[in-house]
């Protein structure tokens, strides 16, 4: 089994199980019970708070003029919030076994992010196993099923409390839902297994990939004052004197949706997406493409071609206030989050987060690099989304009208 199958429960999730009925029940599950419209919104109170609670920690060090680590902030918050969305509660700051947690969730990241070469060349699998990697990933699979299998242990034993003593269980997390979808006939066989790849997906395309765009947004709008006033001022405008956004606010900031549109198009956080596999043999601009052959998709490299975008490589959020182009998989030349109908079901979940978190970052602080950083090193590494390769420093000052 490769690193990937090992981490995401031989391939049992929702992005690598292979297309057919399984995969179609499961994506159904994901879209209606998960990630629909409605539920997206019910989570709204959840995100407005730990916003809130960001601020009062960057208040903390905002009076000293002591650099912030952003990309650290951005990584707690967004980890905080896909928490208390899926299992229920915060697993950071909480505990020895809290912390731990958030370290094991980046080191799961780094590694579905890593190249395998058994999984291109399968005879030369064993390379994997020498240079430690193969064990790195067991290790890590093995820590983060025992900490799933206590997750859903906990919330068992608090619905039969619940209904031992006749109270209303308001289903509010993604572990109740799924224990609810497991006393039901759903069509398929879902298990406590299925359950952890499901919940392993929430927190690979919920934390990572969602903080990388914070990540490069404010590393862009702090390269660019112009265009941060011009946020800070759509923003502050639209809120007036109240201290803290709602997302009702957040319908009428055009400027802030325009902006991660742009970080979305010039730094897709999977530059490459997810890889897909021919499902029938076609032939495509003179090469035969036999079935089951990978196939990747390079989304950085459409969402930059010249042939689509004026000045591809400036970022200019100016560029989508008068255009309906959308990253929701219906125009190609955009597809950050994939397309058709293997294209990421959590599009609505991930920007929801980014606007609200990125909009109260610009409300509440004005922002400046630090001193000893003029300029914002814009280089990259690598993992399973593309973030800054340096941390994302910079000096906040609280505003006041």
């Amino acid at each position: 089994m490769s690193e990937s199958g090992m981490l995401l429960y031989d391939s049992k999730d929702i992005a690598k199980s292979a297309y057919g009925e399984y995969w179609r029940q499961m994506r159904s599950l994901a879209v209606l019970h998960l990630l629909s419209n409605k539920r997206v919104q019910s989570y709204s109170r959840v995100r407005e708070e730990e916003a809130a609670r960001m601020v009062e920690t960057i208040k903390e060090f905002a009076s000293s003029s002591v650099p912030l680590n952003l990309s650290e902030i951005f990584s707690g918050v967004t980890n905080d919030i896909v928490c208390r969305i899926a299992l229920g509660r915060r697993y950071r700051g909480g505990g020895e076994g809290c912390n731990k947690f958030q370290e094991l969730l980046l080191e799961f990241g780094e590694l579905l992010g890593t190249i395998s070469i058994g999984d291109y060349i399968p005879w030369l699998s064993w390379l994997n196993k020498i240079d430690g990697s193969y064990k790195r990933a067991s290790r890590v699979a093995k820590r983060l099923d025992e900490f799933l299998d206590q997750v859903i242990a906990e919330h068992v034993g608090s619905r039969k409390r619940k209904e031992q003593e006749g109270l209303t269980d308001n289903v509010d997390d993604f572990v109740d839902v799924l224990l609810s979808v497991t006393s039901n006939a759903v069509g398929f066989e879902f298990d406590t297994i299925t359950m952890k790849a499901i919940l392993l997906d929430m927190f690979a395309a919920g934390t990572d990939t969602t903080y990388t765009v914070l990540e490069w947004a404010m590393a862009e709008l702090l390269k660019r004052p112009a265009v941060m006033h011009k946020l800070q001022d759509e923003v502050r405008t639209v809120v007036g004197n109240r201290s803290n956004i709602t997302e009702q606010d957040l319908v009428h900031m055009n400027y802030l949706k325009a902006v991660i549109k742009e970080t979305l198009r010039l730094h897709p956080s999977l530059p490459v997406l997810v890889p897909r596999e021919s499902t029938k043999g076609i032939k495509l601009n003179g090469y035969d493409i036999e079935a089951g052959t990978q196939v990747l998709v390079n989304a950085w490299a459409v969402a930059t071609d010249p042939k689509c975008w004026d000045q591809p490589l400036e970022f200019k959020p100016e560029r989508f206030l008068n255009s309906s182009v959308d990253f929701k998989g219906c125009d190609f030349q955009f597809i950050p989050f994939g397309a058709g109908r293997r294209g990421c079901p959590g599009v609505q979940f991930a920007t929801a987060v980014d606007e609200i978190v990125l909009a109260t970052l610009v409300h509440h602080f004005d922002w400046d690099l630090s001193a000893a950083s003029k300029e914002v090193d814009m280089s990259e590494t690598h993992g399973l989304a593309l973030h800054l390769k340096s941390p994302l420093l910079a000096i906040a000052t609280p505003y006041y009208e």
